[in-house]
């Protein structure tokens, strides 16, 4: 993914979550994940990145995590329709104890 990041000129940080204690405090259930907060860090949208899944979304499509963020900075509403996030259940690793 380093090299993806790279490769695709990513404009934000990658990081990788090697003891998955990041997932965990965000009761996160799959990848991708996609958590928005508003600037009181407040969680305001969870869910799904946009239609696709396993092949690009349609033409058209709704950009829903970019609308929503959009919308929540431009008025602080939430948006009423999130759909979840769908991808691959996380592999959880034992917790160390």
């Amino acid at each position: 993914m380093r090299e993806f990041a790279k490769a695709h000129e990513f404009p934000f940080p990658y990081l990788h979550d090697e003891t998955q204690s990041v997932a965990r405090a965000y009761a996160a259930v799959c990848t991708p994940d996609f958590f928005g907060y508003d600037h009181n860090r407040r969680l305001r949208y969870r869910g799904r990145l946009d239609e696709g899944r396993t092949t690009q979304p349609p033409a058209g499509a709704k950009r829903e995590l970019i609308e929503a963020m959009r919308a929540i900075a431009a008025t602080g509403t939430v948006p009423p329709d999130q759909n979840p996030s769908v991808g691959c259940s996380i592999k959880w690793k034992a917790t160390q104890s």
